[in-house]
């Protein structure tokens, strides 16, 4: 997936999740940010940080905080993307274990859940729910950075629907490279991680997928290994 309209900028703060000032051409910007989470290891005073240009010249703010570095490494921290991304890496045949989809739609209902994705193959029928991860810890991804009920309630279903007869897939996008491992965050959100493992115990497939990030663009990469369930 690409970003049409990028700048450089750097970070100075975060009044609270929705909107950050950063310097941009010498001068002080209020920009949107595209992730409510907390991302604190990421968004530190003084880190150089991506922008995209709004194409709405009536918003408030003319651009959106969509990546930020981390010592060397490029994160991409829109929450918005990662559906994209995978929703393309599928229709790609980038991810092995979801081949041969015939048919594939974004945001379908199931339940009182709304799934990123149903599919259907030849023989099988499924919905994939995709969590974007943005946070690391010495080359372990974890997800989430902050505790998420609605995020349970969907692995929830998804158990639901797996027995039912559907295939079920939870995949974490890491919006990074360089990661080694990815595991569900318990000192984060007990509640959610318990419920990863008897998604996984009940046949819902687990996967964890790195990204190449540059700041024009971000495209589903390799599987992770995952640890934890």
């Amino acid at each position: 997936m690409q970003y049409k309209d990028t700048k450089e900028a750097l970070f100075i703060k975060r009044p609270n999740r929705f909107i950050a000032h950063v310097l941009l051409d010498g001068k002080e910007e209020i920009v949107h940010v595209r992730n409510t989470g907390r991302c604190k290891e990421i968004l530190m005073e003084g880190t150089k940080v991506i922008l995209e240009a709004s194409k709405n010249p009536n918003r408030k703010t003319a651009y959106s905080l969509i990546a930020a570095y981390k010592g060397d490494t490029l994160i991409n921290i829109d929450s918005q993307i990662p559906n994209a991304v995978v929703f393309e890496g599928v229709k790609q045949g980038k991810i092995p274990l979801i081949s041969g989809v015939k048919y594939l739609k974004r945001e379908v209902t199931y339940g009182n859940s709304r799934f990123d994705m149903y599919f259907e193959k030849e023989d099988s029928r499924g919905f994939i729910e995709v969590k974007g991860v943005t946070l690391e810890d010495g080359g372990l991804a974890m997800f989430p950075d902050a505790p998420t009920e609605r995020g349970r309630k969907h692995l929830a279903e998804m158990s639901h629907a797996v027995s039912q007869g559907y295939e079920g897939y939870v995949i974490f996008l890491i919006q990074m490279k360089g990661v080694e491992a990815f595991s569900p965050n318990f000192v984060m959100d007990p509640d959610f991680s318990e419920e990863l493992k008897r998604c996984s115990d009940k046949g819902v497939k687990v996967l964890a997928y790195d990204s190449i990030v540059k700041e024009n663009e971000i495209t589903i990469s390799q599987a992770i290994k995952i640890i934890g369930i």
